[in-house]
């Protein structure tokens, strides 16, 4: 029997998608929710009826979470030589699509999750319950999904670094202050804000909105190559020492708090890496 789609495509209009995400209990991508994804963007890029794309969660708690590195191996290679990495062209398709993509984003916002949020072209967040973090580095490999491509021309070099090398997590007051999304929303309204945004887009011509985005893309994308370069440094990272030693060390914190460890893997990151202390009077070893 075949697993489940982790994702849901929906047409509320025709001008209309959403596209949901539930891969409970923590909304992993695995390699399936990347294949259909790019199959997805893909055939609504193709559309000519759909202007506005939703991307949403039915998982309490959770966006859309880092990717599952223990199914790495399992992402299919590209069909062609010369052919984009899957997750990568699916990235720069929704980018450059000539619909707009709205995140509405509820929960934790982490890794693979956050290069898709920011591939989007609008990120509206709850304030209460939006988290977000880029927490490759503190695993001991790189971004790979346009991190660290995006988020430096998001909310500027330095915020950036201090996002992607402490590997913590952030809420969603500081990252409407950074300018990581569009806007923050209190809980209860982000929904209906959402709903009327896209209708709003939805009745305005297809092609002047397709033309207004291309024009900001212009002078804001990064180059397609960087993220190409970016997802081969991540591929290579994995098979690194620093790497192997952190993921059993985050293995073994899984194993002993469970899912406690996904809801603050920020905080569970920075106590797998740093080591006791001696005892300040410990005799030295003669």
């Amino acid at each position: 029997m075949n697993q489940p789609s982790t994702l849901r495509l929906e047409r509320p209009t025709r001008q209309i998608a959403r596209i949901t995400f539930a891969n409970p209990p923590v909304n992993l991508v695995i390699p399936e929710s990347v294949v259909t994804l790019h199959r997805i963007v893909t055939e609504l890029g193709e559309d000519p009826d759909v202007q506005v794309v939703i991307f949403d969660s039915e998982v309490p708690d959770y966006f859309i979470n880092h990717f599952d590195a223990a199914a790495a191996d399992d992402l299919p290679e590209p069909e062609h030589q010369g052919d984009n990495p899957v997750w990568t062209d699916m990235v720069l398709r929704l980018s450059k699509a000539p619909y707009i993509s709205i995140a509405a984003i509820r929960g934790r916002t982490r890794g693979g999750g956050n290069e898709l949020a920011l591939a989007c072209d609008l990120r509206y967040a709850s304030r209460e319950k939006a988290l977000f973090g880029q927490p490759e580095v503190g695993i001991g490999m790189v971004p790979g999904g346009g991190g660290a491509q995006r988020l430096p021309r998001t909310i500027g070099r330095d915020r950036a670094l201090e996002a992607i090398l402490t590997s913590a997590d952030y809420g969603a007051d500081l990252a409407e202050r950074w300018g990581w999304v569009t806007r923050t929303l209190p809980d209860a309204e982000l929904d209906a804000f959402v709903d009327a945004t896209a209708a709003r887009l939805a009745s305005f011509d297809r092609q002047a909105l397709a033309s207004a985005k291309a024009m900001v893309n212009r002078v804001t994308l990064p180059p397609d190559a960087e993220l190409v370069t970016a997802y081969g440094e991540f591929e290579e990272s994995m098979t690194r020492p620093g790497f192997l030693a952190r993921a059993a060390g985050i293995g073994a914190l899984v194993a002993d708090q469970g899912l406690d460890v996904e809801y603050r893997l920020g905080e569970y990151i920075g106590l797998a890496n740093q080591a006791p202390e001696p005892p300040q009077d410990a005799t030295p070893d003669r």
